[in-house]
Parts: structure tokens; C-alpha cells; sequence
């Protein structure tokens, strides 16, 4: 009989596979082991009765960071072989040992490790809040407490796959104007700092008097030659610095948040992907059996935006106090009339978290329609102011030409 084991230890050293016998139980065991070498490998599971019979150290794999999208991946595919009758543990191993991602497996045999010493799986998930937060846990703790972990694993999936979707489009909405602003930015420091020059090298040769918009032009050009690499590391410092800035700084966090709510174009559909992942996390706690005020709790922090989670720490204390979470919603000021419509329906009804995830779904679809025009219109509006800064000083730069021919002539 064959049967998978597996050690893992937060401690730094090398890792080894290891095939053997286990002396208490009479069976063969596989699995992987951390050490500082070989001989203390070997000591670590001959401590553990394991009668070593063949054991291989392994490759160095290059650390690679664990995204969100890695999460997700993981949720979908152990909750599928959950669904397929596969056992907990044994769904586990297969998910962490067939991920592509190194830290990924790594971190999940730890989390596998610690279920098989009997620590439950919510809690095990617990221990690694910077991949697996209060929302996630919660989840599956309230799945474990059911004996419906199956089912809302599968509802944890399908959270996961339409909140990354949501953020792929605004960031997309986001990052092709940013883009195309950098790109715009490069290509005018160069012809500033390198084009400009040469031709007025030229010019100074001629001794021709230059037009105005010239003139001007190679004043800018000369700003540019003797502060240029000045104004880039400056750029460059300044974008690293505001990050760094923005990471610690909470009130920033909400300044920089509550723009991004207020932007011509842009503020719509950040806002609307903000109420599709508040509704949609609201609908899925509330459908695993979480009371309303816990679920909030969780809610807040999911949504992706300070202003909202501050708003949903007030709608929390009012549900706390007894007050309806329409009321709460909707004395925010930040829910549209149709969100907190369909919320009453739903509170009236029984069938908030029904109601919750059709909001959701709405305000998705509202997002992909915004994006999708979006994206049309912004392209030829970028490309129009591109190429008329462009095109002036390119103007600017053969002008004296044109003019230089009509004297000629």
C-alpha cells in the first residue's frame, strides 16, 4: 500500500525527496523533507521511524512571487477535484505538487503539513494572511462547520475568477492612457535632448534669423540638454518614492482613492467595479451562513477602496445597533439607487444574497460595456494629441527650411 507523506519546516536549509518504510505503520511512504545536508535528512526521518531507502536532493527552482491569480488557480482546482470525490488531502498534494509556480507548492505543502497535524483547514489558511485573508478563511471555516466545504470552495472559486476578471479590466482601462503617456513622454525627451540639438547646429551654421516657434523650441531644448537626465531621475525617483509613500501611508491610501472615484471617465468604472466586488463578497459570505455583521467585517477590506471600507464599517455599527443594511447602505451616500433598491427587495424578500449577486453581475457587465467604449474612444483621442505634440516640433524643427526656400525663391 502506497500512501504520500510529507514534511515541510519554516526553517532554511535544502530540499530532499525521500522514498522509505515507515517502521510504526509497515508502509511505504514518499514525500519531501528540509535539512542542512544529507546525514541530518536522514536524521530527521529515521526521528520519525522512517526507514530510508532512497533519498535525492533538489534542484534549486527559482523563487517566484505568489499572486492573487495563483490563489485563484488553486481554490478552482481543488475545489473541482473536491467535486470529482477525491479526498481532502489527497486533492491537496496533487493541486500543490502540480502548480507551476515553485512558491506556490512550496507554500501549500506547508499548509497541507499543518492540516495533517490536525490544525483545521481555515486556521492552517490563517497562518499565511498575506495570501489568504479574513474573507477567504472565514469561507472555508464556515464550509468546514457545515460539511459543505465542497460546495463553498466552488463558491469561493467563482468569487475569485469574477473579482480578478473585474480587476484586469479596470487596470487595462487604466494602463493603455498611462502607457501611451510614458511612451509620449520618452519620445519628446529624446527628440528634446538628442534631435533638437543637431538641427540647431545647422541653423547656427546658416546664420538665418529663426521663427518665433523655433526660437522657442530650442530654448526648450537646451533646458532639456542641460537638465534633462536631472528631470528623468527626478521622474523616476518621484514615481518610486510616491509608491513607497502610498504603500505606508493611510491617508494618502484614502486621498489617492477617493480621486480615483472622482475622475472624468475613468472614476465611473472604477467606481462600478468597486460596487460589483463589495456586492458580490457581501453575497458570497452571506450565501456560506455568516451573519450579516461578520460578513462585513470582511467586506470592507475586499472591496478595493478605503472610502468604502470606512463605509462599510459605519453600515456594520448601524446592522449592529438593529438598523436594516439598506438604511446603512444608502445613508453612506456612496450606493447607487438601484444597489440599494434591489438590497431592500432582498432583505424584504429573504433572498439578499440573491439579489447581491445580481447587482453584482450588473454592475460587471456595466464595467465591460465601459471598458470596451472606453478603450475605442481613447485610442484615437491618445493618437490625436500624440501626434499634434509631435507635430509641432517637428513643425518647429523645418520651419526655417520652408523659410529659408521662400527667400531663395
Amino acid at each position: 500500500m502506497n500512501r504520500t507523506a510529507t514534511s515541510t519546516t519554516k526553517a532554511s536549509g535544502k530540499r530532499f525527496t525521500f522514498e522509505g518504510k515507515n517502521l510504526s505503520s509497515d508502509q511505504m511512504v514518499r514525500g519531501e523533507v528540509t535539512a542542512k545536508d544529507e546525514a541530518d535528512a536522514r536524521a530527521k526521518l529515521a526521528r520519525r521511524h522512517i526507514k530510508v531507502i532512497q533519498l535525492t536532493k533538489m534542484k534549486n527552482q527559482r523563487q517566484k512571487r505568489i499572486t492573487q491569480a495563483d490563489i485563484t488557480v488553486f481554490t478552482r482546482q481543488l475545489a473541482t477535484m473536491m467535486k470529482a470525490g477525491l479526498p481532502l488531502m489527497q486533492a491537496f498534494d496533487i493541486v500543490a505538487r502540480g502548480h507551476a509556480n515553485p512558491s506556490m507548492t512550496k507554500l501549500l505543502l506547508q499548509v497541507k503539513g499543518d492540516i495533517e497535524q490536525g490544525t483545521s483547514m481555515a486556521d492552517a489558511f490563517a497562518k499565511h494572511p498575506k495570501y489568504f485573508d479574513r474573507f477567504y478563511c472565514n469561507l472555508v471555516k464556515a464550509g468546514e462547520a457545515g460539511g459543505v466545504l465542497e460546495s463553498l470552495l466552488d463558491k469561493l472559486a467563482v468569487y475569485k475568477e469574477k473579482t480578478q476578471a473585474i480587476k484586469k479590466k479596470v487596470k487595462s482601462a487604466l494602463t493603455y492612457p498611462a502607457a501611451v503617456i510614458v511612451v509620449a513622454i520618452a519620445l519628446i525627451l529624446v527628440m528634446m535632448m538628442f534631435v533638437l540639438p543637431e538641427f540647431g547646429k545647422v541653423y547656427a551654421g546658416m546664420g538665418v534669423e529663426l521663427p518665433v516657434l523655433t526660437r522657442f523650441m530650442m530654448t526648450l531644448s537646451e533646458f532639456f540638454v542641460s537638465y534633462g537626465w536631472l528631470i528623468i531621475i527626478a521622474l523616476i525617483g518621484g514615481t518610486v518614492g510616491f509608491y513607497q509613500w502610498h504603500q505606508r501611508s493611510p491617508n494618502l491610501q484614502k486621498r489617492v482613492d477617493a480621486f480615483l472615484l472622482k475622475m472624468p471617465i475613468f472614476g465611473s468604472i472604477v467606481r462600478k467595479a468597486t460596487i460589483a466586488r463589495w456586492a458580490r463578497t457581501t453575497a458570497t459570505l452571506f450565501t456560506a451562513g455568516v451573519p450579516l455583521v461578520d460578513a462585513l467585517d470582511s467586506v470592507g477590506g475586499a472591496s478595493g477602496n478605503i472610502i468604502y471600507e470606512e463605509a462599510t464599517k459605519e453600515i456594520r455599527s448601524k446592522v449592529n445597533q438593529g438598523i436594516s443594511l439598506t438604511s446603512g447602505m444608502q445613508a453612506t451616500n456612496l450606493f447607487p439607487n438601484m444597489m440599494v433598491q434591489m438590497a431592500s427587495i432582498g432583505e424584504e424578500s429573504g433572498s439578499l444574497d440573491d439579489m447581491l449577486n445580481k447587482a453584482a453581475e450588473f454592475y460587471e457587465d456595466e464595467v465591460d460595456n465601459a471598458v470596451a467604449q472606453l478603450s475605442s474612444l481613447m485610442e484615437p483621442i491618445i493618437l490625436v494629441v500624440l501626434g499634434s505634440i509631435i507635430g509641432v516640433i517637428l513643425v518647429a524643427m523645418y520651419l526655417p527650411i520652408f523659410n529659408l526656400g521662400n527667400v531663395v525663391g
